[in-house]
């Protein structure tokens, strides 16, 4: 057996000289993580890919599943997690949730030193673990580099492609499977280098040329810096702010009913108010507003009203905006919820794909007065500003850019794959969101296109304003490159009435 290191510091020492020729085998659990229970990422695909309540049944039996994993048998708990997590699930709702959900949560746990080893100029990379396949490969692959996976592979029924619960034959890949898997991989050649973490991982590890065994220890664990990954996190989708461990998943179940309630009082008994009481009265219900800037008046009769651009955050940013402005304004819209269009106290517009519908209509409603857009055309949770639609620049020069920026402690209030309608509810749902809205000064004439700017330059021009603003970085993605990546789709949305007014003001 090749010499095992059992200390953190051992992993910096892995410089191979002949990077280009070498191939490395990384345990996932406790190897490349910092933490090796899987709980919260079974949790996640009990609950994003199934429901509330079969997280709930998952939370429930956790302390069943932490003694066995501790104390009998580690492949009998993941089994059981398994079985519970994905019983029933169509094996397309599980792939989903692995490639949108998981990788923020694992790429937040990624260990520097293993990353470092795992990510040098080898060969192949291979990652081994007794996670299913399934749920490992998108970020195994895309945000690490790997080649190949070795996981448990989970059994799906041929007829309804839904996962039966149990696992394919060898089982559960753990142990001696590991090293079992290894060796079918690579045949008589032997890995370079092996990490593993435990006792566990002795098996297969002794089969690679050098060897190094993570402490179990993790409390002097270095997490990876996110942008040091081989892939960038943009886009992710999901209800939880926060990482499921047992006491983060015990908090939110025990919130969930007061939550919902708190959120019910917030939608129906403040959001109807006038917009001034709501203002005074938004920490009561304890949420918090934060204004920074100075606002433009309110136009006169004479000129076309200011247009009030913003970057996207939740469904409700043009409410928000209203609100830290005490009056209301008009907003177009695309993918708004209709239950998010009922409740709206200001008039909502939705837009549709035609070009020329859209550009007519907008005029007319600047003309009526102050209108509230965001040419990002989708949410993004991240720190990033996906790429400004120029058609806001050329439909006028009084614009008034708007940095919004709102957090969330524990749901998030936008989806890409779920209910729509729910995004007010996740919303509120939280004990304390913080809403931060920020007023820019007008644009100046000469600034835009009146003054002979292209429109392109213009919105590109008020995207890097407002991400010097709020300290985020100006991307060129948009609303089809979410959509793709997270759902599958381009995101496109028909609605049968393209450009009416949801609710009269």
């Amino acid at each position: 057996m090749p010499p095992c290191v059992p200390n953190n510091s051992s992993m910096a020492s892995c410089s191979p000289i002949f990077q280009e020729i070498q191939t490395v085998v990384a345990d996932l659990d406790g190897g490349l993580l910092i933490s090796p229970n899987p709980f919260p990422y079974f949790m996640l695909i009990a609950i994003e890919a199934g429901s509330l309540l079969r997280g709930l049944l998952l939370l429930l039996l956790s302390p069943l599943i932490h003694l066995l994993y501790t104390f009998v048998s580690e492949p009998t708990a993941i089994q059981l997690m398994i079985f519970i997590s994905m019983f029933g699930l169509k094996i397309r709702d599980i792939r989903t949730t692995a490639r949108a959900v998981l990788p923020r949560f694992y790429a937040a746990d990624v260990r520097e030193d293993s990353r470092q080893a795992f990510s040098g100029m080898y060969g192949r990379r291979i990652v081994v673990t007794s996670i299913p396949t399934v749920m490992v490969e998108p970020f195994a692959t895309d945000f690490l580099g790997a080649d190949r996976v070795l996981g448990t592979e989970i059994d799906v029924h041929p007829k309804s492609l839904r996962a039966t619960g149990f696992v394919k034959t060898p089982g559960v890949l753990a142990g001696r499977w590991k090293k079992s898997a290894i060796k079918q991989e690579f045949g008589e050649e032997s890995p370079d280098l092996g990490i593993g973490c435990g006792a566990s991982d002795h098996d297969f590890v002794s089969l690679c040329k050098e060897g190094y065994i993570v402490h179990p220890d993790n409390s002097s664990a270095i997490p990876v810096n996110p942008d040091d990954l081989n892939l960038r996190l943009i886009f992710h989708d999901g209800l939880l702010v926060q990482r499921p461990t047992y006491l983060n998943a015990i908090i939110t179940y025990l919130w969930n009913p007061l939550g919902f309630i708190l959120a019910i009082i917030r939608i129906f008994f403040l959001v109807p108010l006038p917009l001034s009481i709501m203002h005074r009265l938004s920490s009561f219900f304890g949420l918090k507003l934060i204004t920074r800037g100075l606002p433009p008046p309110p136009p006169s009769s004479g000129p076309p009203g200011f247009l009030y651009v913003c970057n996207h955050r939740t469904a409700i940013d043009p409410l928000v905006i209203s609100v830290a402005l005490k009056r209301k304004i008009s907003c177009v819209t695309y993918s708004l919820g209709h239950f998010s269009e009922l409740m709206s106290p200001i008039r909502t517009f939705r837009l549709s794909r035609d070009r020329g519908t859209v550009t007519a209509r907008i005029s007319a409603l600047l003309k009526e007065g102050d209108l509230i857009i965001c040419p990002e055309g989708t949410t993004c949770r991240q720190p990033f500003l996906l790429r400004f639609s120029a058609l806001f620049a050329e439909l006028s020069d009084r614009i008034v850019p708007v940095a919004v920026n709102i957090r969330q402690g524990m749901f998030f209030g936008s989806t890409a794959r779920g209910w729509k309608s729910m995004d007010p509810f996740l919303l509120f749902m939280n004990p304390r969101p913080t809403f931060e809205i920020t007023f820019l000064d007008p644009m100046p004439t000469e600034m835009t296109c009146t003054g002979g700017r292209p429109s392109i330059d213009v919105a590109n021009h008020v995207q890097r304003m407002l991400g010097c603003t709020l300290g985020f970085e100006c991307t060129t993605l948009t609303r089809k490159d979410k959509y793709m990546m997270l759902a599958g789709h381009a995101g496109v949305v028909d609605h049968s009435s393209k450009m009416e007014p949801t609710k009269s003001q």
